[in-house]
């Protein structure tokens, strides 16, 4: 789909549908996943990858907020794919039939500065053909396998996970004067493989915002080292430990737990553990959290939110004082007052499968970034745990007693050693131990920060996490029972 066609698409259905008294947002959308699933066992015939999968999605939206006898009344509705005119008298129709009456409704969003990231996606993955696709795909796979081999490993081997490539295109205006429009490009992969005798299991990622970057066969081979890594895990018995926590395992805690509490929803809703907290201290003083959508190069960057806003810097969490929340534009005018203001740099349409029309914008993180004020190598991280535990994956993290309470559970993996006199030493048994604990707590009792970072995403999710190592004292940890066959 042409951004020309998108952006016609907007521009008339706007003028088709205007009513005085009426402010209006059209929003259309335009995106196509192309997924490559791996699927190789060595045991089993198998033809290595699925059949790849191309989904494509477009469709147009309306945002209405109707004066009657002084009061707003608002109403969404939207139309699949038709970006005619009728499609927009369509989606009209039905927010006009699905209003209701909202007090806490100021505007739709104004024009606000100007984008600060133009022209960042990849033209090349545009016009990418199939073949070039599947090429992809077939990469992330020779990573895995040749590495396996050099390894001496040929059998009992399983590799799986997805090489996807994201392409998304959207266009809004509205009668409070944003026109604007946005074009970007994602590739991922998302490696994991197994040495089923062995009962190991290694991951590895790649991301990228161009074709030239992205390099698929590095993210099989670190998915096949870290499982050779693990060979001959040990158990933990159940306790508090000093561990380093990967980069992975701080990701999915970020995206589980971490950003959905520093987001004004769950302020809205009372459903935060930082509920009170903004302007004190929640963490230690040597840690910084902070979300940018305008980062050259990575994953999460967009020029304009879905809100026709330009994305930038939120700062959230400052030499460990709560300083900001990831807000829209709705939430931002009905929560900031003369205390606290709240820019709304992170209203977003995401669904796991691009920017959607289906659904009214959100608040979704774009790039989160950790950094420490200071910041230690990968040696002095780890120097002085005497009896500590190196956390390389986790699955399954959610929080428990709800969000609020802080509390959350995931279970350790892969990728994760015993760590003696400073030292990593012998690999941790997957599936064998469980992290249970408190992230307020595990906020307030980060001992260091690592210098290198690296961008992780979590399957499913369209935003990145850049992410250090992490040391931590005191995380509990609990020994899973063996099941008896």
């Amino acid at each position: 789909m042409k951004l020309e066609d998108l952006r016609e698409c907007v521009q008339k259905g706007l003028d088709n549908v205007k009513r005085e008294g009426t402010e209006l947002e059209v929003f259309a959308s335009w995106n196509e996943l192309i997924t490559m699933r791996l699927n190789y066992t060595s045991d089993i015939p198998s033809g290595g990858m699925q059949e790849p999968k191309s989904s494509q999605f477009s469709g147009i939206a309306v945002f209405a907020a109707f004066k009657e006898r002084g009061k707003s009344s608002l109403g969404f509705g939207c139309h699949t794919n038709d970006l005619r005119p009728g499609g927009v008298r369509e989606a009209f129709g039905k927010a006009r039939r699905a209003r209701f009456y909202d007090s806490d409704f100021r505007s739709l969003p104004s024009p606000m500065g100007s984008p600060t990231l133009v022209d960042y996606h990849d033209p090349a993955v545009l016009e990418m053909t199939d073949k070039e696709a599947v090429e992809l795909g077939w990469k992330a796979l020779e990573g895995a396998l040749k590495t396996f081999k050099e390894a001496g490993i040929k059998e009992s081997i399983i590799v799986g996970g997805d090489v996807c490539i994201l392409k998304e295109v959207v266009a809004i205006k509205s009668t409070t004067g944003i026109d604007t429009f946005d074009v970007s490009t994602i590739l991922t992969a998302s490696i994991t493989t197994m040495i089923e005798k062995e009962g190991v299991k290694g991951t590895g990622w790649a991301t990228s915002t161009k074709l030239g970057g992205f390099d698929p066969a590095l993210a099989g081979k670190e998915a096949a080292l870290s499982a050779l890594r693990t060979i001959g895990g040990k158990r933990l018995p159940s306790g508090r430990y000093e561990v380093i926590l990967g980069r992975q395992p701080l990701t999915d805690l970020v995206a589980n737990v971490i950003a959905p509490s520093l987001s004004l929803a769950t302020v809205n809703a009372s459903n935060t553990p930082f509920l009170g907290k903004l302007g004190q201290r929640v963490a230690v003083t040597n840690l910084n959290i902070y979300d940018d959508g305008s980062l050259p190069g990575q994953i999460g960057s967009k020029k304009v939110t879905c809100e026709g806003l330009p994305t930038g810097r939120t700062d959230l969490i400052q030499g460990g004082n709560l300083v900001g929340f990831l807000a829209n534009h709705y939430l931002s005018r009905k929560l900031s007052s003369n205390v606290a203001t709240f820019v709304p740099r992170n209203g977003f349409r995401f669904h796991g499968l691009g920017r959607t029309y289906e659904m009214q914008a959100g608040i979704f993180p774009t790039n989160i970034v950790l950094e420490g004020s200071q910041e230690v190598g990968a040696e002095e991280l780890s120097r002085g745990i005497e009896d500590g535990v190196y956390i390389g994956r986790i699955w399954y993290t959610y929080p428990i007693n709800g969000l609020a309470a802080g509390d959350f559970t995931s279970t350790i993996i892969g990728d994760s050693f015993l760590i003696k006199d400073g030292q990593i030493s012998t690999p941790l048994k997957p599936n064998a131990v469980r992290i249970n604990d408190n992230i307020k707590q595990v906020l307030q009792n980060i001992v260091a920060v690592g210098k290198e970072k690296k961008a992780i995403l979590v399957w499913g999710a369209e935003e990145a996490v850049i992410a250090p190592e992490i040391r931590v004292e005191g995380l509990r940890l609990e020994s899973i029972a063996v099941g008896i066959v």
